[in-house]
């Protein structure tokens, strides 16, 4: 699953990388929304959403965008919590309501605090996406599989978003303990930019998210380059 940040090169270009990556293998879109303060985010994503900004891109503009456009594939949209409630998740709701959206990642609203979104997604087919990091405990794990949906975000690192990332020698059995718990899929990110990590996550759990990497070569090297390295990563061409 593809990471990218919309707006972030201009929401004029996002029809196209949202179809360019579809048709190379990604099996769901994770849309980030830009913003100031993005605690889970390195630097090659924060510096996609001041490229957002520069374009005047605006969470209303997103979803504006998404209601005229249409995805091959489900999108999943990864924002933080300022954003939502600013927006306000009833008209939020109902502007998604014609959209290929399926899932919302809201990083910072933790566990225990998920009542103030889940209620108002339950008349809904939009999924709230947990993360499970590796400083949680087996009890915490457990918890957060039982009221997943749609998938479950396994954090690979500790810290933010970013390529060169260095994993630890017991993920593999992380991710595994994780996957064996749950009855949905589990999906691995955070420093995924590799065919070869892909390989070695997919061995554990049901997939991957790739976002530092996409993000930065669909700035750099443009849509159709970024195809296919997605396709790359997927082994489509394999």
């Amino acid at each position: 699953m593809p990471y990218i940040v919309a707006g972030g090169n201009g929401l004029e270009r996002l029809e196209d990388e949202i179809k360019t990556l579809a048709e190379n293998g990604a099996t769901a879109i994770e849309l980030g929304i830009p913003f100031s303060d993005p605690v889970a985010d390195g630097p090659i994503i924060q510096k996609a959403a001041l490229e957002a900004f520069k374009h005047n891109v605006t969470f209303q503009k997103i979803i504006e965008k998404l209601q005229v456009i249409h995805s091959p594939v489900p999108i999943v949209l990864m924002g933080y919590a300022n954003s939502f409630f600013h927006y306000g998740l009833e008209k939020l709701l109902v502007d998604l309501e014609k959209t290929d959206v399926k899932g919302l990642i809201i990083p910072d609203v933790p566990y225990e605090h998920r009542e103030l979104i889940l209620p108002k997604l339950a008349q809904t087919d939009i999924a709230l996406i947990q993360l499970v990091t590796l400083t949680s405990t087996k009890e915490r794990m457990q918890k957060l599989v039982e009221v997943g949906e749609g998938f479950i975000y396994a954090v690979t690192v500790n810290g933010t978003t970013g390529i060169g990332q260095t994993y630890r020698d017991s993920l593999n059995e992380h991710l595994a303990f994780i996957t064996q718990m749950s009855s949905i899929p589990v999906l691995a990110g955070f420093g995924v930019s590799t065919r070869e990590q892909v390989q070695r996550f997919n061995e554990f759990c049901d997939g991957t998210i790739v976002g530092s990497k996409l993000v930065a070569s669909l700035a750099e090297e443009g849509v159709e380059a970024t195809g296919r390295l997605v396709a790359e990563l997927t082994g489509k061409n394999e």
